[in-house]
């Protein structure tokens, strides 16, 4: 049985704002499919507990679903990976 990591490293769009706030705007996920961030509702320093990682947790709206973007101290950005 082959255990697949809950970490995914994805491509981020992001921008930053004239405040110096680092904004993610799209997800590319390991598949090659974009999506829309169409909010981001909170920032904050957090564990990922399903991957591990520690980082800038991002939460954000996609597709009218509240998920978690991480970005990591070495500025890479990851999600956790549903489990199946």
């Amino acid at each position: 049985m082959i255990t697949l990591s809950n970490k995914v490293y994805v491509d981020v769009l992001a921008e930053f704002s004239k405040d110096g706030l680092l904004i993610p705007k799209e997800i590319t996920w390991e598949d090659g499919r974009k999506y829309e961030i169409t909010r981001v509702k909170d920032k904050r320093r957090a564990a990922s507990t399903r991957a591990g990682g520690v980082g800038e947790r991002y939460t954000c709206v996609v597709d009218g679903k509240e998920i978690f973007l991480f970005y990591e101290d070495n500025n890479m950005w990851f999600m956790e990976r549903a489990e199946a």
